[in-house]
C-alpha cells in the first residue's frame, strides 16, 4: 500500500491536484485522500478504475507492479 500512496500522491501533486479536487473528481472524501496517500487504506476495485482513467496511468503503475505510467 506504501507504494500505491506514494505514487498517488506524486502524481496529484505533479498535475496540481489538491486532495479536495481528487476527492470530489472520485466522489469520496478528502480524508479518503488523505488515508490512501498515507497507506493506511485502498480504495475499492471501481474506485481504482475511476482514479487510473482519471489520471491517465495504468493500475499496474499506481499499485507498483510496474515503473511505466
Amino acid at each position: 500500500m506504501k507504494v500505491f500512496g506514494e505514487r498517488l500522491k506524486e502524481i496529484r501533486e505533479e498535475r496540481s491536484l489538491s486532495m479536495s479536487e481528487l476527492a470530489r473528481q472520485m466522489e469520496t472524501s478528502h480524508q479518503n485522500i488523505s488515508r490512501w496517500e498515507r497507506g493506511e487504506i485502498m480504495p475499492s476495485g471501481e474506485t481504482l478504475v475511476k482514479l487510473v482513467n482519471f489520471l491517465k496511468v495504468s493500475a499496474d503503475y499506481l499499485l507498483g507492479l510496474s515503473d511505466d505510467y
